[in-house]
């Protein structure tokens, strides 16, 4: 046997049978669909090393694109690690740093310097927001966020300008296209671009310069992609560029294969669109061009495309053999990481997928725990639950920091923030802002402190211009300067701004802040003739919060935004308005209103002040999305808030996009290695007062065999294990939360729907009794109502036992008609 020989035959012990099939794949195109947990990384690192040792390709002949920075350092490492030497000349890269790096040689040939400037999301959103306020956009409803994510969304799809224009359906559509135009522009006046430009004009250099595709065609014999499911269409063109026959016959009329409106880049001089891919001469290969080599291995798993709302393209990975014919395909289904019942939760969820490559995920390492379902009478009961659970195994020996929450959206942080924080465990928040931290939340709370102490200036500086009223930081300074002058506070100069030098424009915006103040001051007296104070003058913390929401705009501003992030942000609104309620209900009620509100701003204080004590990471439950978590893998894990219209998320049931939300859900079932917990709480407090909650459909499509004997009946809504009903807490100190013996589930709470109104067939999870069944509701067409969120709306039409209601401020919604809380409008 020759060295060589010997080197590969090192390379391939260890291996399995698929995975040696992929590291010794001979050439051509190669599609691994890598199952979680199935050593995929492993695959990759292997491959590059076997190329490199038997002399298929050099280190410099070899492009391994990935999607984090963070990636691209462990897979050079370890080829490193088993080549036993430098990587120097290996391009290990993210897809944007590969074309960054190829830009930095070519850019004068799109018309900019090679010193271009890459600008960073922040940099972004500001020249958006400059463009828009240049088009005398309202930028309140036309957020530079939300104008800025659809913009990228148009240059990943590979959209030009003029495209975008044609396609605009409505008048936002037509401000995002025209803002799209005046940005391209100034990032070319300025010699920019911005992350998109980077994907995007790399596939317009490819395009329009033969010889310079040619040139680094030839320069990588190989090409490998890792996380293959999450390509967009500008980095599919990439690929398709770089490694076919003939980009302009594999193209077509439109780009990407066929795909639709993926065609047409931006011209960098002039801002404008051009032809869409295939229909540009310039596409057309060089004479004597040499042939595609065809080298593309590409490894993903589709079962875990959860970023369709980055312009991820499922369709990439399903039709690899559609665009490369004569494909080699492997499936890598062994997992390394989870127990046997773990894994078939997770293989019986996605086999309801209908756009999916069929797998079937195994391990050696045993059955293991059988997967926990546990109903909850309630969201603190779930929170509390979940707490005891995490100290019953940390004394069996788990670390905290081998235990994750997972959760659908940040708001659902917040109770098990609270219960961690009362039961004195350390925890993060990975990928996100612990709750009291939230931007919004802290805007909330410097409201309510402010009114509650008119001398702090923190708060005030803080609040005066959220919303934005037109109220910058040189008046702030000036009213701040006036009152420390003359021994008054804020609230007494913005009364008589005048009287501080303020111009008249920003007296007139000053004013119309004190009035809104003086509302709230009434609210807070007790005189609001909406009733927010209780009955006998006492406060509710709960309709304060709300009135600071309303009266100051802030909640209205963030409804008429199309930014996805604000609808993150009205979430944990809605949460600490929830939080506030809980105080309304459980504190005793002393004192006059000052005094209510003292209370319960120090309860939230000690909250977050406790939140930040946490210094240990090592020692720390971990709490993050569901989309944070992929990559990721824990001893321990519970997916909280399983419930319909909270995961699936209402937003995705509404638009039709439960597959993607069944992946998410597998992505969070194959987190665990050990042990694996989902709860659901029977009512939750999301948008205002409690309301009753019915078990999310993935539930039920959940095997019996993986699960528990405890989990049917906790499904069902047959009593359970004891879970003890929500006791007072005590907001004034922070203090340790009771629970039931052993952390036990159940509860006869009500809210579980009955098996036809959830569509449940005999045998599945949540086969069983209907005792809480939702009473019968028939709403007519036409018929007016209103919802505790939605507000009014008209009645659209009934199917079976959901309704269809067209609300005035949000569209149209299905909502389940038991369960809707809709009243009639008389």
């Amino acid at each position: 046997m020759t060295s060589v020989d010997a080197y590969a035959a090192e390379l391939l012990e260890g291996l399995n049978d698929p995975q040696r099939r992929a590291v010794e794949h001979p050439g051509g195109p190669l599609l691994v669909i890598a199952g979680a947990g199935s050593g995929k990384t492993r695959v990759l690192t292997h491959r590059v090393a076997y190329l490199v040792r038997t002399g298929q390709a050099g280190l410099g002949e070899i492009l391994a694109v990935t999607f984090t920075n963070k990636a691209a350092a462990e897979l050079r490492h370890r080829v490193g690690d088993l080549l036993g030497r430098s990587t120097k000349g290996l391009w290990v890269a993210t897809f944007h740093s590969a074309c960054a790096r190829i830009l930095r040689v070519e850019a004068e040939k799109l018309g900019y310097t090679r010193q271009f400037t890459i600008y960073d999301s922040d940099d972004s959103k500001r020249l958006v927001k400059r463009v828009l306020e240049a088009d005398g956009a309202d930028t309140k409803r036309f957020t530079p966020n939300g104008v800025r994510n659809q913009i990228s969304d148009h240059k990943n799809r590979l959209r030009s300008v003029e495209q975008a224009q044609q396609l605009a359906a409505g008048q936002y559509d037509r401000t995002v296209a025209d803002a799209y135009a005046g940005y391209q522009k100034q990032l070319v006046a300025n010699n920019a671009m911005d992350f998109d430009d980077l994907m995007g004009r790399t596939v317009d250099l490819f395009e329009r310069y033969p010889d310079v595709r040619a040139r680094y065609r030839n320069a990588f014999k190989h090409v490998l992609v890792d996380e293959y499911q999450d390509t967009n269409p500008a980095q599919y063109r990439f690929l398709q560029l770089l490694c076919m026959d003939d980009p302009m016959h594999q193209a077509g009329p439109s780009g990407g294969g066929g795909r639709d409106a993926t065609g047409g880049a931006v011209d960098a001089v002039s801002g404008e669109g051009r032809l869409p891919l295939g229909q540009d001469a310039l596409t057309a290969p060089l004479a004597g061009e040499e042939p595609g080599h065809r080298n593309l291995m590409v490894v993903g798993d589709d079962a875990q495309s959860i970023y369709g709302f980055r312009s991820a393209d499922i369709r990439n990975i399903l039709d690899f053999e559609d665009d490369f014919p004569d494909a080699e395909v492997i499936k890598l289904e062994q997992n390394y990481r989870s127990t046997q019942h773990i894994l078939d939760a997770a293989n019986g969820l996605i086999a309801n997928n209908t756009n999916q490559r069929p797998k079937h995920l195994f391990t050696d390492l045993g059955t293991g725990d059988e997967v926990r379902v546990r109903a909850l009478p309630d969201d603190h009961a779930e929170a509390r639950w979940v707490v005891g659970e995490v100290e019953r195994l940390a004394g069996e020996g788990v670390p905290l920091s081998q235990m994750a929450v997972l959760y659908r959206t940040n708001a659902l942080s917040r109770g098990i923030e609270t219960a961690l924080t009362q039961a004195e465990l350390e925890y993060q928040v990975v990928g996100g802002v612990r709750f009291f931290d939230r931007a919004e939340v802290k805007d909330a709370l410097s409201y309510l402190q402010w009114l509650h102490n008119p001398a702090n200036t923190v708060a005030f500086a803080r609040v005066v211009n959220r919303p934005r009223r037109g109220i910058g930081d040189t008046t702030v300074g000036r009213i701040l300067s006036h009152a420390a002058a003359t021994g008054t506070t804020p609230l007494d100069v913005i009364k008589d701004p005048a009287a501080a030098g303020l111009k008249t424009a920003a007296c007139k915006a000053v004013s119309t802040f004190a009035e809104q103040v003086a509302e709230l001051h009434e609210t807070l007296a007790g005189g609001h003739p909406e009733g927010a104070a209780a009955d006998g003058g006492d406060l509710r913390v709960a309709d304060l919060v709300e009135d600071v929401l309303r009266v100051t705009g802030y909640r209205a501003e963030l409804e008429a935004s199309t930014d996805p992030q604000d609808e993150g942000r009205l979430e944990n609104l809605d949460q600490l308005h929830a939080f506030a309620d809980e105080f309304d209900e459980e504190a005793p009620a002393e004192g006059d209103a000052q005094h209510v509100l003292d209370r319960f701003l120090q309860g939230a204080a000690l909250l977050s002040d406790a939140d930040r004590k946490a210094d240990n990471p090592d020692g720390q439950v971990t709490l993050m999305t569901l989309h944070n978590a992929k990559g990721l893998e824990y001893d321990a894990v519970f997916l909280v808030g399983c419930e319909d219209g909270v995961f699936p998320h209402s937003r995705a049931i509404d638009s039709g996009e439960l597959e993607e939300e069944r992946r998410l859900a597998y992505v969070g079932i194959t987190r665990a290695r050990r042990h694996l917990s989902l709860t659901w709480a029977r009512r939750r407090a999301l948008y205002g007062p409690p309301q009753s909650q019915v078990p999310s459909r993935f539930l039920r499509e959940l095997p019996l065999d993986a699960l528990d004997e405890t989990s049917p009946d906790a499904l069902s809504g047959q009593p359970g294990g004891g879970m003890p009903t929500r006791g007072r807490r005590d907001f004034s100190s922070i203090g340790r939360v009771g629970r039931g013996p052993g952390g036990g589930a159940g509860g006869s709470g009500g809210g579980a729907a009955n098996l036809a109104a959830l569509g449940l067939k005999r045998g599945s999870a949540l086969a069983g009794g209907d005792d809480d069944a939702p009473p019968a509701v028939n709403w007519r067409p036409g018929q007016r109502v209103r919802h505790v969120k939605f507000d009014a709306g008209e009645v659209v039409r009934m199917d079976g036992d959901v309704v269809v209601v067209r609300f005035d401020g949000h569209g149209e919604k299905r909502l389940i008609a038991g369960f809707a809380r809709l009243e009639p409008i008389t």
